[in-house]
């Protein structure tokens, strides 16, 4: 069944930090889009590709949740794992992943709806373009990037979601006071994020030794098993935004 969210209308005129797979989904996946949409789906605008968002689409989170409540933003929820299991921890707060696999986000839609999750929305779109174009600007309490994509040939590390750009667009979508929260197992993409965060005027370390302590709020996924298979050490790091 086609979906709204993906008409392709064209291509971007710079590289983005994911490649995203082709492939049918799942019977279950299928039928989650059809019932679940609705309830946990935001449709996002688009811009000029797939995945884009085009500007001045803000939605009102209010109306978007229904309540006003701090909302927390994963940036590549995967299966949503990480994102179920806060948003049922914690009623109170407004939940939105963020993630270009449609496989995934069925699949968080499903874990969703058992676990009756209702403070949970997803969007299927590019992650900086979420951030710029969709959600109104310091309407974030918390950013959340687990394990994004370390693109650790030296070719592709330009793919790196992190930069300062990417850094300077969190900085308008966090409320002063609230945390960017970052994990990697990949220790250069580590450090390069720390020095970009370092680098970003309008953050402060959250943390006071090398690294930040593990976050207690994110569950053990397959992407961090399979680092610590490998012998990588799980680093955290932790941002607080600045007041204006």
């Amino acid at each position: 069944m086609p979906h709204a969210s993906e008409e392709p209308r064209g291509f971007r005129d710079k590289p983005v930090s994911f490649v995203r797979r082709s492939g049918r989904m799942t019977d279950g996946q299928d039928r989650a889009w059809i019932d679940l949409a609705p309830q946990y789906e935001i449709v996002a605008p688009r811009d000029a590709a797939a995945t884009s968002v085009r500007p001045d689409s803000a939605v009102d989170p209010t109306e978007v949740w229904g309540r006003a409540a701090p909302l927390i933003v994963e940036i590549g929820s995967g299966q949503g794992h990480a994102i179920v299991h806060a948003a049922a921890s914690r009623p109170d707060v407004d939940f939105l992943a963020v993630e270009v696999f449609r496989a995934g986000l069925a699949r968080t839609m499903l874990d969703a709806d058992r676990a009756n999750v209702r403070n949970l929305r997803l969007v299927e779109a590019n992650a900086p373009e979420v951030l710029q174009h969709l959600l109104p600007a310091a309407s974030v309490s918390e950013l959340w990037v687990f394990f994004p994509d370390p693109w650790h040939k030296n070719k592709h590390t330009k793919r790196r979601l992190v930069t300062p750009e990417f850094a300077s667009i969190a900085a308008a979508a966090v409320c002063a006071g609230g945390v960017v929260r970052l994990a990697t197992d990949w220790e250069d993409y580590a450090r390069q994020m720390r020095s970009v965060f370092d680098d970003a005027p309008e953050f402060t370390r959250d943390f006071t030794d090398e690294w930040a302590p593990r976050f207690d709020g994110r569950v053990l996924t397959a992407f961090e098993r399979k680092g610590a298979r490998a012998g990588r050490d799980i680093r955290d790091l932790a941002y607080r935004r600045r007041a204006a």
